[in-house]
């Protein structure tokens, strides 16, 4: 069974070739068929290999499956192949699966779209480039899948491309992840110039081999990769695309945040840990940035009024916790947290598209309330993914991979209490912001009547994600919980153990104890402000906290920042140089040519004698340098 591994993104990507082709030309039923049933029956033979790998692994623990040769050039023999180990088994199961029903999800809130062919065949190619990055074994081809996703979310995200601004959001994407992605390249050439190969088995081999710990090589290849997920991951200071991607449908919102593109980053450092674990200073730095950027995209989302952009800046937090989990070397607990995310941020962007379908896309969340009763369904699934994010304790899955990470930060070896501290803040933080979100759409005085409903293509997708937000996490529980390992014992093989300091047995249940107290502290603190609307102290209501609410709502003025230090003076310079400098060179070339044709031709004057002159002329000047020279 494990040879039908290379159908898994050859399904999406025939489809997407299948709706390419016909160019909207084929009827919308059939264009959902092709659509969700290539991204459906991946998903069934994912489903199909894992049950074969766990049943009966493959020796070493790992399959390759080589498909052809992609290039020859000496000893650079780069082939086309996949790897199935246990980690990449997750991401495979994970984006098939989600993808799925998200497909599933579109084929009716994009019902009646113009560009419904068009949508289906870039969300096709987006899961199939996302499958080529996981499952490849080398770096050359896990980039094509990394470029892949990149191009399709530009696609989606500036999918409505009448309106400018979306066009505008795409570009954006497209730019700042650009940045990344060239610090990857010149790591791919760094890595293969030093190791000779860029097949990820024998990179890891060979690193230890010829780089000792911290040395400058191994800094500069970890920096350069980290560079890459950092754009295509949305941390710290790539991070300003994510929320104006907002501009896409619903549906690529949730793709993207919840099961590909944005998670890649941290497929890229988990699967390259090797190298990240020979440059400590670079692993800290993952950590740093992850704690830096939970806490900024927490206090972005607290002070947003959009629905959408709200879940945007909880996913560049909740990426952030994953970063903290690798630097922290919580490697398992990073990819655990990549499973419960994807469950609970695909829910909670289903259910809010759910419920701005139902009362005519409005965005602003003061616009909406009292809706529990009109959207029961919508309701009661915002509800448990919003529980899972803000990581309620014993019932959610949220509950159990961030309680792993805050686990794995207090017992790191690097700042542990610092970053613990850091993901505990954020935390509550994030409780707070995700009721704000419930307690406002959901309770209250209605202001816009649902009028509209929806189907079963898109209540299927979210009773399906709300039992996996719930359940999810049960396969890896804390000693105090059970005891349950077995997400950790399946990538094992992958992944190292976490080097933890000495615990007394009863840290972690205090260390869980004190997270979920802080989950439950900013639910009651978001009820008491959106729902029993408590006055705020006075202090709430001064010019200084009005200015940090709108510092805070600007995304802590990145954007700003980056319009004034790097946009503004491009577009100066691009203005003073309209003519291009660079053609003033050419310009020369040609006003010369033109001077001397000017002259020289005054020399051609029809008269024979004085051609004879200047042929005896030369001919003597030639004659003199043969014998004097």
């Amino acid at each position: 069974m494990l040879a039908l591994l290379w159908l898994t993104p050859a399904l999406p990507l025939l489809g997407f070739v299948i709706l390419f082709a016909t160019a909207g030309r084929l009827p919308a039923s059939a264009v959902a068929a092709v659509g969700v049933g290539s991204v459906g029956l991946s998903a069934v033979i994912a489903l199909i290999i894992t049950a074969s790998f766990l049943t009966t692994p493959p020796e070493g623990d790992f399959y390759r499956q080589v498909l052809w040769r992609w290039i020859a050039i000496g000893s650079f023999n780069p082939e086309v192949a996949f790897r199935l180990d246990p980690l990449s088994l997750v991401m495979m199961l994970v984006i098939t699966f989600v993808g799925f029903l998200i497909h599933l999800y579109s084929s009716e809130f994009m019902a009646g779209d113009e560009g419904y062919s068009r949508f289906f065949a870039s969300m096709n190619l987006f899961v199939a480039a996302m499958l080529i990055l996981v499952l490849a074994d080398d770096l050359l081809l896990l980039y094509a899948g990394w470029e892949g996703v990149g191009l399709c979310s530009y696609l989606l995200i500036g999918f409505w491309y009448r309106d400018p601004a979306n066009g505008a959001a795409a570009r954006k994407a497209f730019i700042v992840t650009r940045i990344g992605d060239t610090a990857m390249v010149v790591g791919l050439i760094l890595l293969f110039t030093r190791l000779g190969t860029l097949a990820i088995p024998e990179l890891m081999e060979r690193a230890p081999q010829a780089w000792p710990a911290g040395s400058a090589t191994a800094t500069a290849a970890a920096a350069l990769l980290l560079g890459g997920a950092l754009g295509k991951s949305a941390q710290i200071p790539l991070q300003t695309w994510l929320p104006d991607a907002m501009a896409g449908p619903t549906p690529v919102s949730a793709l993207i945040h919840a099961a590909t593109m944005v998670t890649a980053g941290v497929y890229l450092i988990a699967r390259t840990h090797v190298l990240f674990e020979l440059a400590p200073a670079i692993q800290l730095a993952v950590a740093a940035i992850g704690a830096a950027t939970l806490l900024l995209a927490a206090f972005s989302a607290l002070n947003q009024h959009d629905f959408k952009r709200i879940l945007a800046y909880s996913t560049i937090s909740q990426i952030g916790y994953m970063f903290l989990a690798l630097g922290a070397g919580a490697w398992t607990a990073a990819i655990f947290h990549f499973m419960t995310h994807a469950f609970f941020k695909a829910l909670l962007f289903l259910a809010a598209g759910a419920v701005m379908m139902c009362i005519g896309d409005e965005h602003d969340i003061f616009r909406m309330g009292g809706l529990w009763r009109r959207l029961p369904l919508a309701f009661a699934s915002f509800l448990i993914g919003a529980a899972s994010l803000a990581a309620l304790p014993l019932v959610t899955a949220g509950f159990y991979s961030k309680d792993m990470i805050l686990w794995g930060a207090w017992t790191s070896g690097r700042g542990g209490p610092a970053l613990w501290a850091a993901g505990l803040i954020g935390a509550l933080v994030t409780a707070i912001y995700i009721f704000r979100a419930v307690f406002v759409v959901f309770f209250g005085e209605m202001q816009i009547a649902a009028r509209s409903r929806y189907g079963w293509r898109i209540a299927v997708p979210l009773g399906v994600l709300s039992v996996l937000a719930l359940g999810g996490g049960f396969v890896e529980t804390p000693a105090a919980l059970g005891h349950v390992e077995a997400f950790s014992r399946l990538l094992e093989a992958v992944l190292p153990t976490q080097r933890e300091v000495a615990a007394a047995p009863a840290t972690q249940a205090t260390v869980m104890a004190i997270a979920s107290f802080a989950a439950l502290a900013g639910v009651f603190i978001a009820y008491l402000v959106y729902l029993r609307r408590v006055r705020a102290a006075t202090i709430l209501d001064t010019s200084a906290v009005q200015r940090l609410h709108r510092f805070w709502l600007a995304g802590w003025g990145f954007d700003w920042l980056y319009d004034r230090v790097l946009v503004r003076p491009f577009l100066w310079f691009a203005q003073l140089n309209r003519d291009d400098a660079v053609d003033a060179v050419y310009d020369g070339v040609a006003f010369s040519s033109r001077v001397s044709h000017a002259y020289l031709s005054r020399t051609q004057t029809g008269r024979v004698r004085w051609y004879a002159g200047w042929l005896v002329a030369g001919s003597l000047a030639a004659i003199a340098i043969a014998v004097f020279a």
